[in-house]
């Protein structure tokens, strides 16, 4: 105990002890039959829970900058459209995002820069090479940027979606992933955005009621996301596997509904 708590940090750990104290929670006092080890077990699964999360957004977030490069780069028939004023609503959100490309640019080590430095007398590389450097964060913004309505429901339409669900669940996507990526807790964690609820469904999508700000909500838009990119995914058995390794986990705090492998988008 001592070692995990070093190795650690009881601060963090202390999240995870949370779940297991008598209410009221202030009195410190643990649940009986409560070991270090369901403390600890509880925090292995919010880790492996992350690692799954985390791999599978980053099949959505190489597949989101593809098409957002692709499809305005054939719409506006210009390689060179992300750093052009004239392509965006808001010339303040513009000049941030330009200032953001500047710093990437000048900070950037990857070979793919050095070279198209030492070979191109360009200003700014074309979009493609761009979006390698940029986070998804700044990419969605140039998304939500784009004057022209038209090349947004183009790259919604590739996901299923209106261009306002887009956008939020995207955010919801981007923020999950951060807090991922930080190894902050996701297991029963809050989120403080409520997602949209798309008006029409084109594809499978839940009906059990349950609580939009829980992860559990977070995962089924990450499932809607690669039956878009890829029909054949192993989300579903991913998450049962763990869910299997780790049965004392109480789901309903993530936000599971008992019955939800009876849903439509779990089904397939």
């Amino acid at each position: 105990a001592e070692n995990y708590i070093r190795h650690i940090g009881y601060y963090r750990l202390s999240a995870y002890m949370f779940p297991h104290l008598k209410t009221p929670k202030h009195r410190h006092l643990f649940k009986d039959r409560t070991s270090f080890q369901s403390i600890l077990n509880l925090y292995k699964f919010d880790k492996k829970l992350r690692l799954l999360i985390f791999n599978e957004i980053e099949k959505i977030e190489i597949a989101v900058r593809s098409s957002i490069v692709s499809n305005a780069c054939e719409f506006f028939n210009d390689p060179y459209w992300i750093t052009d004023s004239k392509y965006f609503m808001s010339p303040n959100k513009f000049q941030k995002t330009l200032s953001l490309i500047d710093k990437e640019l000048e900070h950037s080590k990857e070979d793919f820069i050095i070279h198209f430095r030492s070979k191109y007398s360009d200003t700014y590389p074309p979009a493609w090479i761009l979006a390698e450097i940029l986070s998804l964060g700044t990419l969605m913004n140039v998304y939500y940027n784009l004057r022209d309505i038209t090349v947004q429901k183009k790259i919604a339409k590739e996901f299923g979606l209106q261009v306002k669900p887009f956008e939020s669940w995207m955010t919801i996507v981007t923020l999950t992933r951060n807090s991922c990526c930080h190894h902050a807790r996701v297991w029963n964690k809050q989120n403080t955005m409520q997602p949209m609820v798309p008006k029409y469904i084109t594809k499978p999508w839940i009906k059990l009621p349950t609580d939009k700000l829980r992860i559990y909500f977070d995962i089924c838009i990450i499932k809607w996301f690669l039956d878009c990119i890829s029909p054949n995914n192993t989300l579903k058995d991913k998450v049962c596997k763990l869910l299997t390794e780790y049965p004392c986990i109480d789901i309903t705090a993530m936000g599971f509904p008992v019955d939800w492998l009876t849903e439509d988008l779990w089904k397939g």
